[in-house]
């Protein structure tokens, strides 16, 4: 082997070390990775211990909000999209059950309705078609409520959270807060396929053309961990993802990537197709977590409490 190529395998297998540790985070956790797996010899961030949601119990009240025929059967299927902690992630490896916020909200749903979820793992944007169809009785993936969802989805709102950006640890490409669009003319931005993040960027795209400026460019992947390798790697020069992932990786001791802050707060909800029987039984499961202390508890654990919502909805406005 010559010296040269010698020397160019150095370099990759020290490029490939480096970026161990985030792949070890994150790789199991995009929309779409189904299976769980995380690569041999790795963990993710071990998950919080205590558990908010082994107290709750059915409510008779409110499950007698669901329909007759769900009471009887007594389960739901939920298709989930395992994202970034701390909504939902597989800290755990091959063969273990997800965990995180979104995860711990539904449970505990499903204890107040007396139902038991048949959870279905499928990526991001095959979730919201799959329910007009009836795979799905409801979904759950930090699902952002728009107009354009609204039209063919309903939402049961439980969280706020929203659209952030963040950069390589040490990048200093951008250093301040991202409120406005033209900030990132000419730089190119990695983000989830069938997203909220996806669809802003495309719809204000035109934005740097009126300002004279060279336009940004958008690369949308499959999973969240495709994503954030592509910014180690230099490939993307910014991620944008929710605001509550973004912020979870930045404050992790071994984190790599920094967080620019908050960019638009959008309403999060369980969704459902157009017209399900099953939202006031929803509602009024989590408003009934909302008043027991429950949901105060699982947000505290997953250190979400600045996304609180006050009460549950049924298809809000979307904010602007």
């Amino acid at each position: 082997m010559s010296a040269r190529h010698l020397g160019t395998r150095l370099r990759l297998a020290a490029a490939t070390t480096a970026l161990l540790p985030l792949v070890a985070a994150l790789a199991a956790c995009g929309s779409g990775d189904a299976s769980g797996t995380v690569p041999a010899g790795s963990r993710a961030s071990a998950a919080p211990a205590d558990d908010p949601v082994a107290a709750v119990r059915k409510v008779d009240s409110v499950a007698a909000l669901l329909p007759a025929d769900v009471r009887e059967a007594g389960t739901l299927r939920i298709g989930s999209s395992i994202g970034l902690p701390p909504g939902a992630s597989y800290p755990d490896g091959p063969g273990k059950p997800p965990v995180g916020q979104d995860i711990d909200v539904a449970d505990a749903v499903a204890k107040v309705l007396g139902v038991r979820l048949e959870r279905q793992d499928a990526s991001f944007e095959t979730i919201l078609p799959a329910l007009a169809s009836g795979k799905y009785d409801v979904g759950t993936g930090n699902f952002g409520v728009t107009r354009e969802r609204l039209k063919s989805v309903d939402f049961v709102t439980y969280i706020n959270d929203g659209q952030g950006f963040a950069v390589k640890k040490g990048d200093t490409t951008l250093t301040t807060k991202v409120t406005d669009l033209t900030q990132l003319c000419g730089l190119t931005i990695g983000t989830g396929a069938g997203t909220t993040f996806e669809a802003t960027l495309t719809a204000k795209k035109g934005v740097c053309a009126a300002a004279g400026k060279e336009p940004y460019d958008v690369k949308v992947y499959s999973e969240n961990g495709a994503t954030l390798t592509a910014l180690q790697q230099g490939r993307i020069d910014v991620v944008m993802s929710t605001i509550n992932g973004l912020r979870h990786q930045a404050a992790q001791p071994a984190a790599q990537t920094a967080f620019l802050g908050e960019f638009r707060r959008l309403d999060v909800g369980f969704a459902f197709r157009k017209g399900s029987p099953l939202t006031p039984a929803f509602q009024a499961a989590v408003n009934e977590l909302i008043e027991d202390g429950t949901y105060a508890r699982i947000l505290r654990k997953w250190g979400t409490t600045a996304s609180a919502i006050d009460a549950s909805r049924i298809n809000p406005t979307e904010h602007t």
